[in-house]
């Protein structure tokens, strides 16, 4: 204890920020004196967090985009981008201010209400597993149920770098973006699509044709992710800031442009995948069979177009991207799972029974359909487990905007009337737009699924019902009134649960 408070007290004295240790925790610590210099303890969360923006899923869903719709879609992006900035701040305003990540106060409201989030753990692991398996597959033709079994392996040990503590693990998916960052834009450059193009699609905002509409819904859908909000509001939990009124606005303020610079890099690699494949596809000379290749564009025949198109080099940086993205989005999912099992369940296990757990839920189902279905069918898992994701956004995003909203829980820094209103529409537009996706799919799937009448019947009252139930859930989130208040909203004292988290720093040690 003495050499802690010397520790606290030299940091304090510094003016700086430092970390101390003992053999339960490894805190980072900011100092009480107002500094420009603090940023750089708040440095880390957010480039976490801006993995779950460049996953495999959103790079075939970029993909696709750009091969089909040239760039007259990357508007959507420009927006889906500042809308997940407004809701990821809403996300580590919450768990700066309460101390309490989102998973525990949804166990305190709602302990009640069947969890669904705890299919976030599956769901995303499974899109990450099946991304760095076709990675591997296009650097060092390892088939893909064999690139499944290794992704999980490798994944277990990058995260071994958490008993160094969260700075090496921060360090390292930092590293990991900037590596997707310079492999696109070598990628962009080589590609040379037209800039008054890009810039005009970029904000000239435009829907033209059948499929347009739908492609934009699957974008916005891929964008905001909600094991996202319940792994941003937990991070933030590993820095021990003051707990002044002027230490938590400090707090709440640089974790915002924290954000932005991450979310940036995110968008700026986005708007180079769509360029990419835009060019490519709508290049004068391509061969019919790219042509073909560009109808039905996935991640594994995006290797084989770069490849013959730009040249074999251009596949390559492309598999180093989707390498560094999905082992990325594997060690972020696990840490996300753990926060939710916490959470939800009040269930701390050990990090390597975790990580194991883990794996087992995306390696099993994602090995079965690589071994069945081939690289074809684990293409189509990525959409299924997008779409799940898709479907659990409400019953996360929901209750944050409540929960940040309320006074009960934030105390005087609770949301503003206006900031209230423009984050309840945004969140109600993104979830209203996966809804609509969600519904128009199902009834796609019956009018054009070549099924018998009574099959037909029989899944349309069942899906009808399960839509009902689903819609009447999220009312229910809603309308329903909170209960229970923070202890650290309306204190400004150190108590037990003062930031830094035992539970939350001993996850990354």
């Amino acid at each position: 204890d003495r050499e802690k408070r010397r520790d606290i007290t030299e940091a304090m004295a510094s003016g700086g920020s430092t970390s101390f240790s003992n053999s339960n925790s490894n805190k980072i610590l900011v100092s009480e004196k107002e500094s420009w210099k603090n940023f750089f303890s708040y440095l880390g969360p957010g480039f976490l967090v801006s993995i779950a923006y460049i996953d495999p899923g959103n790079f075939e869903t970029d993909l696709q985009s750009g091969a089909q719709y040239k760039y007259e879609l990357l508007w959507i992006i420009l927006v889906a981008s500042c809308a997940a900035l407004v809701i990821q701040s809403l996300a580590a305003n919450l768990g700066v201010v309460t101390g309490k990540h989102l998973a525990e106060h949804c166990r305190a409201e709602y302990s009640k209400v069947p969890n669904f989030m705890l299919w976030v753990v599956a769901e995303i692991a499974v899109v990450a597993l099946i991304g760095t398996a076709f990675a591997l597959n296009m650097l060092f033709n390892i088939p893909v149920w064999i690139g499944v079994l290794l992704t999980g392996f490798s994944t277990l040990i990058l995260l071994a770098l958490q008993k160094y503590g969260i700075r090496k693990l921060e360090f390292l998916i930092a590293f990991l973006v900037l590596t997707i960052a310079v492999c696109f834009l070598i990628e962009l450059h080589y590609s040379k699509p037209d800039p008054k193009e890009v810039l005009y699609g970029l904000f000239v905002p435009q829907l033209k044709g059948n499929g347009a509409t739908g492609l934009a819904i699957s974008l916005l859908g891929a964008m905001v992710m909600p094991h996202n909000l319940f792994l941003h509001s937990a991070l933030v939990l590993s820095r021990k800031i003051p707990r002044s009124v002027t230490g938590i606005k400090e707090a709440c303020r640089y974790y915002m442009i924290e954000s932005g610079l991450a979310l940036t890099v995110a968008f700026l690699i986005n708007v180079s995948v769509i360029s990419v494949s835009g060019a490519v596809c709508n290049a004068s000379d391509l061969s019919p069979e790219d042509q073909a290749s560009c109808e039905d564009l996935d991640l594994n025949k995006a290797s084989f177009l770069l490849r013959n198109v730009v040249g074999k080099w251009s596949s390559k940086l492309f598999a180093i991207a989707l390498l560094a993205s999905g082992q990325s989005s594997t060690i972020t999912g696990t840490y996300a799972g753990q926060y939710v099992m916490q959470g939800f369940l009040n269930l701390t296990i050990r990090p390597w029974l975790r990580n194991f757990l883990t794996r087992c839920l995306a390696i099993i189902p994602s090995l079965i359909v690589a071994l069945i279905g081939g690289s074809a069918g684990a293409g189509k898992l990525i959409i299924i487990a997008s779409m799940v994701l898709s479907f659990e956004l409400p019953f996360a995003l929901v209750p944050l905007l409540k929960f940040t909203c309320s006074k009960t829980k934030m105390g005087s820094h609770a949301n503003s009337l206006l900031i209230s209103s423009v984050t309840w529409i945004i969140g109600g537009l993104i979830m209203g737009i996966n809804i609509y996706y969600l519904v128009s799919s199902f009834i796609k799937l019956i009018l054009h699924g070549h099924m018998k009448l009574v099959a037909v019947v029989f899944l349309g009252i069942l899906g009808f019902s399960g839509i009902a139930i689903y819609l009447a859930a999220i009312g229910y989130l809603v309308f329903r009134k909170n209960r229970e208040s923070s202890t650290l909203a309306s204190s400004n004292s150190q108590t037990a649960e003062t930031l830094p988290r035992e539970d939350i720093v001993n996850m990354h040690t």
